[in-house]
């Protein structure tokens, strides 16, 4: 016999004040083991993929090992170093670059910017502000002790905790399985798989579509000489996953920087413009529809408002677990609605007579 519903939202509700507290108690600490959960469950297909080639668990898991570990070392010797380097570079410019766009607005608009104009002061004291703050953010995330422990313990406790992970996986799932309320166990499969079709074309499509156009974005950047192109796939790279808006900063970063550095050069400036354009088509047409399906289940406005909420609340912790809850909340919410809808409080009495 089930529970009463008052009774099992009770449990329910205990169970989500807990983990609420438990993740704002103790989000730094659980930081490391939220990063290599992720990992391993990005990682989990290709580890089956390799297990129906004929390779056992433990086999597929070393060599996913090996491989990554081969692409942190390219990565920590050539990307890493270059990367801040020129993050540093383009906060120490910025002030140079204010000056430059306020020479180029004074020559064309001089009645907007004179001497005591807003616009003028706004503009000088933007590329001031991201030169000291900027570069004290990262000169100190880089060089206090304190987040040099913490990346160490990061690059040890991560990839240990994933790879243990990546070997259990398919027995965790298992032996949660078996611990599901009976009553309830079909159900929350249901929810489950849908979490999880929502959070692997999510996180697994998303993820690897940031990853290409990251990639891409800084190569060709390179390649057509813009000074900080790989800054600037990077951050095109990293916020792909909002549609339009990677390309969109990265599209009006690169073309800034491009204006400055080849000014009359229109054709390497044309070059830099056709590198976004080609990235949209590109994603538009081709990685999104094939690496995320056509619909991900995650509206962008929802999943910003998912990790403003979870970010604030939680702190950085709490924007790594917001896409995740987000998809699980969405997922829960579509259930009860759909509850909602076939119940007598939907309905009425005077619906029971449609059936």
């Amino acid at each position: 016999m089930a529970l009463p519903v008052q009774k099992q939202l009770t449990y329910w509700g205990i169970t989500a004040v807990v983990f609420c507290v438990v993740l704002w108690s103790l989000g730094h600490v659980l930081m490391p083991f939220i990063l290599g959960g992720a990992i391993a469950y990005f990682l989990d297909p290709v580890a089956d993929r390799l297990e129906r080639m004929g390779f056992s668990r433990i086999a597929a898991t070393g060599l996913i090992t090996i491989v990554g570990l081969l692409i942190f070392v390219l990565m920590a010797l050539l990307v890493i170093p270059t990367l801040t380097s020129q993050a540093l570079q383009l906060f120490n410019v910025a002030p140079d670059y204010a000056k430059s766009i306020i020479a180029f607005l004074t020559d064309r608009f001089p009645s907007l910017l004179d001497e005591s104009s807003t616009l003028r002061q706004s503009i000088s004291t933007l590329g001031e502000t991201i030169q000291s703050r900027g570069a004290e953010l990262l000169n100190t995330a880089l060089g206090s002790v304190a987040s040099l422990l913490n990346v160490v313990v990061l690059m040890v406790i991560v990839p240990v905790v994933a790879v243990y992970l990546l070997l259990d996986w398919d027995r965790m799932v298992a032996r949660i399985d078996e611990l599901l309320p009976r009553d309830h166990a079909g159900t929350i499969r249901e929810l489950a798989r849908d979490i999880d079709a929502t959070l692997a074309s999510f996180i697994r499509g998303m993820g690897t579509v940031c990853l290409f156009l990251g990639a891409y974005y800084a190569i060709a950047l390179m390649i057509v000489g813009l000074q900080f192109g790989l800054v600037v796939g990077f951050i095109a790279g990293l916020v792909t996953f909002i549609p339009y808006l990677g390309a969109l900063i990265g599209g009006v970063l690169a073309i800034g920087l491009a204006l400055f550095q080849f000014w009359g050069d229109w054709v390497s400036i044309g070059l830099v413009a056709g590198i976004f354009a080609v990235g949209q088509v590109v994603e538009g047409n081709i990685l999104t529809p094939k690496l995320v399906g056509g619909s991900v289940g995650l509206h962008p406005v929802w999943l910003i408002l998912a990790l403003s909420v979870f970010g604030a609340a939680f702190g950085f912790v709490g924007m790594l677990v917001a896409v995740p809850m987000a998809a699980a909340i969405g997922v829960i919410t579509r259930f009860a609605v759909g509850q909602y809808k076939i119940s007598l409080l939907y309905r009425g009495y005077s619906g029971r007579s449609d059936d």
